[in-house]
C-alpha cells in the first residue's frame, strides 16, 4: 500500500487553523472555522425555556446538533433528516459532552443552549473541527453577553478543543486528513482543554491490535496538539 505524504507540514503539525466569529447576524454567537480544506458553521441559539430533565435546576442546558451539508463531500450526499442517524447522533453526544464542559450553565438557569454544526466542506476531521468551531461560537457568544452588560462573570470556565491522531504505517500522525484516515491503522479523537486535561478519546485500532504504549502516545499526542490548536483559535478570536 502506498502511503499518502504530507506537504508543507510534518507529522506532529495540524492543518492550518483559521476562524472568524460573529459570521451569523441572527444567532446569539457564531463562528466559521477552517480546519485545512475542512469547513465548519457554528451557530449559538438561546432559548427561554429548560429542558425537559433540567426543570427545577439551578443550571441550564446545552445541547448540539451536526450536520453535513449535500455538497460537503466530493458526491453529493442525501440531506439528512433522520434523527436517528449512528454516525450523526454519536457526534451530536460528543459535541454535547465536550461543550458542556467549557461552560458554566449556572448562568443560564431556565435556559437551553443550542449549538448547532454544519459541515460546510467535508476532507476528514469533521467532528473535531466541530468541536473547535463550537467553542469558537461560545467564544462569541459569552464576549457578546459580556459587552452588553447581560452578565457581568465570564461564563467559559474551560478553553476545550479536540483533534485526530492516528498511526499511518509505522509514523504517528496528528491531524489526519481524508486520504489518511482511510489507511491509518489505528486513530484516535482527542477531546481536551487548553490545561492538558482530557475530556473524551473515541478511536482505536482498525488493522488489528496496537501496543498500550501506542494508545498512550496517540493520546499524549493528541493532548498536546489540541492545546497548541487552542493557543491559535484564542488569537484569532
Amino acid at each position: 500500500m502506498i502511503l499518502p505524504t504530507r506537504t508543507g507540514r510534518d507529522a506532529h503539525t495540524p492543518r492550518p487553523l483559521t476562524v472568524k466569529r460573529g459570521v451569523n447576524p441572527h444567532a446569539s454567537g457564531s463562528a466559521h472555522l477552517c480546519l485545512g480544506r475542512t469547513e465548519i458553521l457554528a451557530t449559538v441559539s438561546v432559548e427561554d425555556k429548560p429542558a425537559p430533565h433540567m426543570r427545577g435546576k439551578k443550571e441550564g442546558w446545552l445541547t448540539a446538533e451536526y450536520a453535513m451539508l449535500p455538497r460537503a463531500t466530493t458526491d453529493r450526499q442525501a440531506r439528512e433528516r433522520n434523527l436517528q442517524n449512528g454516525r450523526r447522533h454519536e457526534i451530536q453526544r460528543l459535541l454535547g459532552r465536550a461543550l458542556r464542559a467549557s461552560i458554566d450553565l449556572k448562568h443560564f438557569r431556565n435556559q437551553t443552549l443550542y449549538v448547532d454544526c454544519d459541515v460546510l466542506v467535508a476532507d476528514g476531521g469533521t467532528r473535531v473541527a466541530s468541536v473547535l468551531a463550537g467553542y469558537a461560537a461560545l467564544h462569541d457568544f459569552a464576549d457578546r453577553l459580556i459587552q452588553t452588560g447581560r452578565l457581568s462573570e465570564w461564563p467559559l470556565r474551560h478553553a476545550v478543543g479536540a483533534v485526530s491522531v492516528g498511526l499511518v504505517g509505522e509514523e504517528l500522525r496528528v491531524d489526519l486528513d481524508y486520504a489518511e484516515d482511510k489507511v491509518a491503522r489505528a486513530d484516535l479523537n482527542v477531546v481536551a482543554t487548553d490545561a492538558g486535561l482530557v475530556l473524551e478519546a473515541q478511536g482505536g485500532a482498525e488493522d488489528g491490535p496496537i501496543a498500550p504504549e501506542e494508545y498512550i502516545r496517540l493520546l499524549m499526542t493528541g493532548v498536546e496538539a489540541v492545546g497548541g490548536l487552542l493557543r491559535d483559535l484564542h488569537r484569532q478570536v
